[in-house]
Order: C-alpha cells, then sequence, then structure tokens
C-alpha cells in the first residue's frame, strides 16, 4: 500500500520552547483557511493531543517508534491522514532525545526519519541571540539526516527576528518567521505539563487570535509548501490478525470515565477497542450517580484524580456504583488515575485522606517528587485475567504519588537498562496499576477483557431470559 500527504514535524531543542503553542497556532491558521488538517503527537503524551483537539475538534494520534515498529508508525500516519490535506507533527522533549535520555530511540528525530518528515525547529530566544546560531549548527551537524529543513523563532522581538534571521539562514535552512512573546501564546503548566484545554479561560478565542498573529509573523504559506515535499510513504505489514478476530458486528457495552479527573487516553486503545466491537459509553465519576445502565465492562483511564479528592469522595453514589460493579464481577481496568480511585483510600499533596471506591486495599499517597518517569515493558509473571504468563505489553509511567498496594502480578523493565520492579494488581476481574499500556503492542490484552465483557453479557442475557 502507498499513500501519503502533505506533512511537517515542529520539534526544538528541549521541552518547555513553545511546541504546543506554535503547533496549535498552525493548526488554527489552517483551519481558518480551510485546511483540512490531522495532528499527531511524538511519544506517549495525552495532553498535548488534547490541545490539538481543542483547535480541530477531532482525536489526534500519537506517533511512537517504542510502542510500534516503523512500519506500523507508518501505517498509523496514513490511515488516520486519508481524509485531511496535511498532518502537523508535534514533537516531544528535545528533537534528539530519546529512549534513557541517551539515544535517539523513539525520539522526535526517530519519528521524522520513520515518516520522512520535513522538520521545522522551534528556537526559543528569550535570554538569546547569536548563541541560537551554534545551537542550530549542532542540531543540523548532530545527524546527517536530521530533516530540519527550517525555523521559528519563538519570543523574540521583530527587531532581533530581523537581525538573526541572516545568521541562521547562512547555514542553508529557512527562517519562516517568529513570534514574540504575548498573552495568546502564554498557556500555563503544572506537574504533568500544561493545564487541561477546559481549564484555559477563552481557549478558543485564545487560539483565533494567536493565529491571526501568525499569520503576520510567520510564513504560513512558506510551511505548506515545505509540507509538500514529504515523499509518498508505504508500509508492508498488515495491523495484527488478532485485532481483526472479533465481527464489529458483536458490540459490547463498557463504561469508560471521561471527565476533568480522568481524562488520559491513547486515542489508538479507544479505537482498537471500538475495532474489536466495544461500545465505550462515558460517564463522570465526578457528576454522574450512576454508572451507564447495562455496561459489562468498565475502564478507569489516567488524570488527576488527586485535584478532585473531596468531590469524588463525597459522589457516595458513584463509589458504591464502582464496588457493586466489582461485586458482579464486571471486568475492569484502571491505569494510574484510576488505580488511585479505587484504592481504599486517597491522600492529598496536603496530606488530607479521602475514602475512595475500597476496591483495592490499601492507600495512595503523594510520594513528594516524580516516582516513576518512561517507557516500560511489563509481562505477566503468572496467568492474569487479561493476560498469559510471559506475555508482555508496552507502556509508559508518570507519576508523582505512590501506593501501599502497587500489585506484584507483573514485572515493568525500562527498555535497554537493568531496572526492574514489580507492578500491577491483577485479581479476578481486575487489573489496575500504575502503567498507561499501549493496547496495539499486544493486541492480546484488550481482546480478553472484551472476552471477559462478552461473558458478562451473555451471563446477563441468561438471567434477563430467566436461565
Amino acid at each position: 500500500m502507498n499513500q501519503g500527504n502533505k506533512r511537517i514535524m515542529l520539534a526544538a531543542p528541549k521541552s518547555g520552547s513553545g511546541k504546543t503553542m506554535i503547533t496549535c497556532g498552525l493548526l488554527q491558521a489552517f483551519l481558518l483557511r480551510g485546511i483540512t488538517c490531522r495532528s499527531f503527537k511524538c511519544g506517549p503524551d495525552y495532553i498535548d493531543p488534547m490541545f490539538h483537539k481543542a483547535v480541530l475538534g477531532i482525536d489526534g494520534g500519537n506517533l511512537d517508534t517504542f510502542f510500534l515498529d516503523n512500519d506500523s508508525v507508518r501505517e498509523l500516519l496514513i490511515r488516520e491522514s486519508e481524509e485531511a490535506e496535511i498532518s502537523v507533527i508535534e514533537g516531544v522533549m528535545g528533537y534528539y532525545d530519546g529512549m534513557g535520555g541517551d539515544s535517539t530511540w523513539a525520539s522526535s528525530y526517530e519519528v521524522a526519519c520513520t515518516v520522512e518528515a520535513p522538520v521545522v525547529l522551534i528556537l526559543d530566544c528569550a535570554g538569546a541571540s547569536l548563541s541560537l546560531a551554534a545551537v542550530l549548527k549542532g542540531f543540523l551537524e548532530f545527524r546527517r539526516d536530521s530533516h530540519i529543513k527550517g525555523v521559528i523563532l519563538n519570543r523574540i522581538s521583530p527587531a532581533m527576528a530581523e537581525r538573526l534571521t541572516p545568521q541562521l539562514e547562512a547555514m542553508g535552512i529557512r527562517v519562516f518567521g517568529y513570534l514574540p512573546q504575548c498573552a495568546e501564546a502564554d498557556f500555563s503548566s503544572r506537574h504533568l505539563g500544561l493545564v487541561l484545554p477546559s481549564e484555559v479561560e477563552g481557549l478558543k478565542d485564545k487560539l483565533k487570535k494567536l493565529a491571526y498573529k501568525m499569520e503576520e509573523t510567520v510564513d504560513i504559506d512558506g510551511l505548506l509548501k515545505l509540507s509538500e515535499t514529504a515523499p509518498v510513504l508505504s508500509f508492508e505489514s498488515e495491523r495484527s490478525r488478532k485485532e481483526k478476530s472479533i465481527p464489529s458486528s458483536e458490540k459490547v457495552p463498557v463504561g469508560i470515565a471521561v471527565d476533568e479527573a480522568f481524562c488520559f487516553y491513547y486515542q489508538e486503545n479507544r479505537k482498537l477497542l471500538e475495532e474489536m466491537g466495544a461500545e465505550l459509553i462515558p460517564f463522570s465519576p465526578l457528576r454522574d450517580s450512576r454508572l451507564p445502565a447495562g455496561i459489562c465492562g468498565l475502564i478507569l483511564g489516567g488524570g488527576y484524580p488527586e485535584l478532585y479528592l473531596k468531590q469524588l469522595s463525597g459522589n457516595q453514589d458513584m463509589l458504591r456504583e464502582i464496588r457493586e460493579a466489582n461485586r458482579n464481577k464486571i471486568p475492569i481496568l484502571a491505569e494510574c488515575g484510576g488505580f488511585l480511585y479505587l484504592h481504599e483510600e486517597l491522600e492529598s499533596e496536603e496530606h488530607e485522606v479521602c475514602r475512595m471506591a475500597g476496591v483495592i486495599p490499601g492507600r495512595a499517597f503523594p510520594a513528594g517528587r516524580l516516582k516513576r518517569f518512561g517507557y516500560i515493558e511489563a509481562a505477566a509473571k503468572d496467568d492474569m485475567p487479561f493476560l498469559k504468563k510471559g506475555e508482555s505489553v508496552r507502556g509508559h509511567e508518570f507519576h508523582y504519588w505512590d501506593s501501599t498496594n502497587n500489585g506484584t502480578q507483573m514485572e515493568a523493565r525500562k527498555p535497554g537498562r537493568n531496572v526492574k520492579w514489580d507492578c500491577v494488581l491483577a485479581k479476578d476481574n481486575v487489573m489496575a496499576g500504575f502503567p498507561h499500556f499501549y493496547y496495539p503492542s499486544n493486541p492480546g490484552l484488550p481482546g480478553r477483557f472484551l472476552e471477559a465483557c462478552r461473558q458478562v453479557m451473555k451471563r446477563k442475557d441468561k438471567t434477563h431470559e430467566g436461565i
């Protein structure tokens, strides 16, 4: 299969350079011009794609060369951008920053090589001027096939941008403009990165103003022409047969927690579940008093439950519903924030302790530091509800909270390093832990989860028929 559309990557030498802000501004500028876009994020990030969605109104995707092989990454880009005129890819961290901080594996650079995307480097000019030429020279020469074709100067005055541009273009790359320090480009952050889109006051209006500003100072037409230089992509592999083994017509209702406290989901996970036959029904543990009627499975994703302790603890009706679902052996998948929610107790950063669902014995508490961060591959130590002994799945951890009961059913390890630890509580109908697993890396996990959900559906049908 050979396909591919116009595409471009926006990357940077380091985090905090303005990638997400400029990516959203560019997406908004394209949208205002009537250009259909798809957005992607390099790496295992949830929040930045939520900002992309705030612009485009559709889900973005994650392009990750740790989670998937190169062919599968290309296939994902092609499949998800079929209806778009251009794909905009946002990089992660520093452009060459990959696995373990000392390799380019799973870096933005590796993704750019994999999908053959021309790259525009965003240079944060605050506190620097000509020194940025040395930074750019290093990035261009660090790898011969850098794919870097141009730069955008961020947080710089018009006068300095004019003076600096000839120095940078002397290296054979294009300066596609600049963005001055402005109120439209000010997004706050916290310990997991940017705040959520719903928390930015007047976000829609802010993004439009940002797009108008970029139309004045950034060469949007030049970026479009650059995107046209991306070659046609090809891939040879097919998606796993396991994904297609269950008729899509056989739908099984699965409740999925979606609100401000539970909002971290890989879109590829959701799509894979739906392709396998799941009917994902959203509900809010913050506001709803009942689980969706008739569900045969339950998914509790990551997020910020620690910021909504009193509201979650005060919603006793929902907590009872969760406990009742567990008593009725409804299959439950819970990750990170959802894992915290299932505990007996959850402690805030101010050390206030609140009662939670009580499905998992123990207390979750603030560790006072980033407890775990980075890619993992976790293997089942014995047969589990949704994994067989020895089977592994790839994922990511990023959390400041810890637990008195992290589980011991899986062994996690950091790729390329001799660092291992036990994680994940898996018993009967529940699989819960801190790791965010990427289901396409092992479709057997969601497949067995949905098979368990189907068994619940059959059980309910027999009860309804009076058998």
